[in-house]
């Protein structure tokens, strides 16, 4: 058991996650491939956006389950981006699942979704494209045992995806660095010489994330931008897409994490509900609600639900509690401003208050819980 554990990782990539998923596309896939893609595109949509029928594979019938829940144009629009020249550049509001997007086209096209730069206003070139181990540099000189390849520099070698995340958070003589390699896919190592030149190999391209609340911060030039196809991805607009989407979450983190407690659908639904009247700012019943400044993204919704659980699986009888609910709904709402509890306490006040007069049960149990809101 303890050598089994200690094998186990907290949040396996997307091509472990579904190895047999993958393999099993591999194997039935007669379908025009780019250049180095591990699969056909429409392999890949088949991947990402599931399949009705099962795959007959080494013995098993292996399902394909649907892994984004958005828009399937987009998706496809995604994939068509990728397989030609230009960069694909995924923005919108937190928590709209450009990240995971992002690990799906990468594990479906390259094999491999771990190729990533993490933006951050300390990101550096050396972080981006390659830097020395000092000791052989030292020993050798500048010979291609001494450098150490770094994301960009891995993804044209072996033509694969990069995936840059929140690139707006970079400074942006940094994204600025980006602007010749995806024009003329060539990188240049001017310590190596004539040497230095490195030409991408086929399959190579970049997949970026940026945060539309992150505008200004360092707003990326138009000259980097005419690189890449820009998509939005929307935040979730129905409510039942939203409670399917923190159920089918909630329900493999619990499963990675041994949380053996059946989900509660009645309380997703509460969730999914609450969230997406709060970032819309109107209730079912027509009510105006003031919008927190929070992020009300359907990946809190998720968070707020797995806190829960856990809590009533490792504190209590393994039945979600509202009051709990409550109090992690709290710690999400007023993490960026203290008046967004006030409207929280507003939306209690009013909408769940006439639900819970209106429908009883477990909203007016919801309404019971306000006194955690204090």
């Amino acid at each position: 058991m303890k050598e089994e554990v200690s094998r186990m990782e907290m949040r396996p990539p997307v091509e472990v996650r579904y190895r047999k998923e993958l393999e099993a596309l591999a194997a039935e896939d007669q379908g025009k491939k780019p250049l180095n893609w591990k699969l056909s595109p429409q392999a890949v949509r088949k991947f990402i956006l599931g399949s009705k029928e099962p795959i007959s594979w080494n013995g098993e019938e292996i399902s394909i389950r649907k892994k984004y829940l958005g828009n399937d144009t987009l998706v496809e629009r995604c994939i068509i981006t990728l397989a030609g020249n230009r960069g694909l550049m995924l923005v919108g509001e937190p928590g709209t699942a450009k990240t995971m997007l992002s690990e799906l086209l990468s594990a479906a096209i390259s094999g491999v979704s771990t190729n990533t730069i993490q933006g951050t206003a300390g990101t550096t070139e050396d972080m981006i494209k390659y830097s020395w181990n000092y000791a052989l540099l030292l020993a050798k000189g500048p010979v291609r045992e001494a450098l150490v390849p770094s994301p960009l520099y891995v993804g044209m070698e072996k033509g694969i995806l990069t995936r840059f995340e929140e690139i707006t958070r970079t400074p942006s003589e940094i994204q600025d660095s980006l602007v010749s390699v995806l024009s003329d896919k060539v990188l240049n190592v001017p310590e190596l010489g004539e040497s230095g030149l490195l030409f991408a190999r086929p399959g190579f391209n970049i997949i970026g994330t940026a945060n539309t609340r992150d505008k200004g911060v360092n707003e990326m030039s138009s000259a980097l931008k005419r690189r890449f196809n820009f998509e939005t991805v929307m935040p979730i607009r129905d409510v039942a897409m939203e409670k399917q989407i923190i159920l089918s979450e909630v329900e493999e983190l619990a499963e990675a994490n041994r949380i053996q407690m059946d989900m509660d659908e009645n309380v997703a639904q509460l969730l999914a509900s609450t969230y997406h009247e709060l970032r819309e700012g109107q209730s079912s019943m027509g009510h105006r609600i003031d919008r927190p400044n929070a992020v009300m993204s359907t990946a809190e919704a998720v968070s707020v639900y797995y806190q829960t659980m856990m809590a009533a699986y490792y504190y209590g009888d393994s039945r979600m509690d509202l009051g709990q609910l409550v109090q992690n709904l709290v710690g999400a709402v007023q993490k960026e401003n203290k008046e967004d509890l006030e409207k929280l306490r507003g939306y209690f006040q009013t909408v769940v208050r006439d639900k819970g007069d209106r429908e009883g049960g477990i909203w007016k149990k919801y309404y019971e819980a306000r006194k955690y809101l204090n």
